[in-house]
């Protein structure tokens, strides 16, 4: 086997490769008289079939196989050799395509390398991390959301008219061209009005209905309606209204501390406290993430694969173009061509992408099974009644188990410079942290 270099350009590289006729012919000779003492056949006893007999009749079903693992062996061991890592699948292409038995096999390799990357003493890097504490102020108003959310309704007075985040509670009955249809129907049932629980359109026009009034409501069902039988058409309910409520936000004392699972309110307090504070602290994290990506981004520098660069940037040209077109579901537009925007920002990340790799690698960052297995389960909870069909779906998708692994390894990584980098904290206001939260979502907006 013979392997020589084509190109050398960068991170480009260029390999032929051949392959020849005898040793294909003693790679088929060697999967023969492995697979001879098991062979059976006709006028032979088991094991006794003639090689010459068997590479007639099995030789050329073999010699595929036998060009096959030729090729990927020879790969293996430059890869091995050169230390050459593939930026993207390579290349393969065979170039005596008038190929017959007997001739050597040539091939052409082509692959992007990725590049070596340079460490950095990450004990030079300086960072700010934001602390936020949670005032009173905060936590009044986190209690007096909970108390909202645990909210009753009282009857209102006799004549009262229906305001928005009332609850009515009505009888109606739907009809379509005059005749009632399924599952248009109930009685005393209790709606809040704003809620949009209901089709677009029936909420509204309850508002400022009184008790015992009936009411006409017509609209029109959503053409993406569920029902598809009802999707698109015009109804009419008659609406009768039976009670007017208005809510009642619970008191914020120990009762309502019990609803939400604390002892007493002291308790409940201490509760929301915590969970402000955790608040606090990840949204702390990610701007003081984005402050150390742009100092990384700044400091090292290395030849990036194209292939890599112009995949991420179409990717993102792709992703923004359906941001801005969110009526477009399907992905067979025409291509989106990436801007001088888009490539610089494609840039970036392959670069931070590759380093925080490489430093991960070398610090031996993994990503435990604990870790996936509650990765995957925060990503089921979206898919209520559906969790265990996502789990197999995950289970059998290597693909989407690296999109779940790889912000969690970013993560880890990330931490892991944290720890060596120097970082000093700065007590700050939540309006600072809201800020400079703010400051970074308009700069991903970019």
């Amino acid at each position: 086997m013979q392997v020589t270099e084509t190109l050398n350009d960068g991170l480009k590289r260029g390999y032929a490769i051949t392959v020849t006729a005898d040793e294909l012919e003693a790679k088929v000779t060697e999967k023969l008289t492995e697979a001879q003492p098991t062979i059976e056949m006709k006028g032979f006893r088991k094991g006794k079939v003639p090689l010459a007999l068997l590479k007639k009749q099995f030789g050329d079903r073999l010699m595929g196989e036998a060009m096959q693992e030729s090729i990927d062996g020879a790969m293996s061991k430059h890869f091995e050799e050169t230390g050459d890592r593939p930026a993207m699948q390579p290349d393969v292409k065979m170039t005596n395509e008038d190929w017959k038995v007997g001739d050597d096999v040539e091939v052409a390799l082509s692959y992007e390398a990725l590049p070596d990357v340079p460490e950095i003493d990450f004990s030079d890097i300086k960072l700010e991390r934001m602390v936020v504490k949670a005032d009173d102020a905060s936590v009044d108003e986190a209690l007096q959301n909970l108390a909202e959310t645990a909210q009753s309704f009282e009857s209102r007075k006799k004549g009262s008219k229906a305001k928005e985040g009332d609850q009515v509670v009505i009888d109606f009955v739907g009809k379509i061209d005059g005749e009632a249809f399924e599952g248009g129907a109930a009685e005393d049932y209790p709606l809040v009005l704003g809620s949009n629980s209901f089709i677009p359109g029936f909420e509204d026009q309850l508002v400022g209905v009184k008790v015992g009034e009936e009411k006409a409501v017509e609209l029109s069902f959503p053409e993406d309606y569920q029902a598809p039988d009802l999707a698109g058409k015009s109804a009419v309910f008659d609406v009768t209204v039976k009670d007017v409520k208005a809510p009642q936000a619970a008191e914020i004392n120990d009762e309502l501390a019990k609803q939400f699972g604390a002892e007493d309110l002291a308790a409940l307090k201490a509760q929301v406290v915590e969970r402000l504070e955790a608040e606090y602290t990840g949204a702390a994290r990610a701007v003081a993430k984005r402050k150390l990506l742009d100092v990384l981004d700044g400091k090292v520098a290395f030849d990036l694969p194209p292939s890599l660069v112009q995949a991420e940037a179409d990717q993102i040209a792709h992703q923004l173009w359906h941001e801005e077109n969110p009526d477009v579901e399907g992905h067979d537009h025409e291509k989106v061509e990436p801007t001088d925007e888009h490539m610089k920002l494609a840039e970036r990340r392959v670069k931070l992408g590759l380093f925080l790799a490489d430093v991960g690698q070398k610090a031996k960052v993994e990503v435990s099974d604990a870790e996936m297995s509650q990765a995957v389960m925060a990503q089921a909870r979206q898919y209520p009644g559906q969790e265990r069909q996502f789990f197999e779906f995950i289970q059998k998708n290597p693909q989407m188990q690296q999109q779940l692994r790889a912000p969690i390894f970013e993560d880890k990584v990330v931490d892991h410079i944290f720890d060596t980098a120097k970082v000093t904290e700065k007590e700050v206001t939540k309006d600072e942290l809201q800020k400079a939260v703010e400051e970074l979502e308009a700069e991903d907006d970019v």
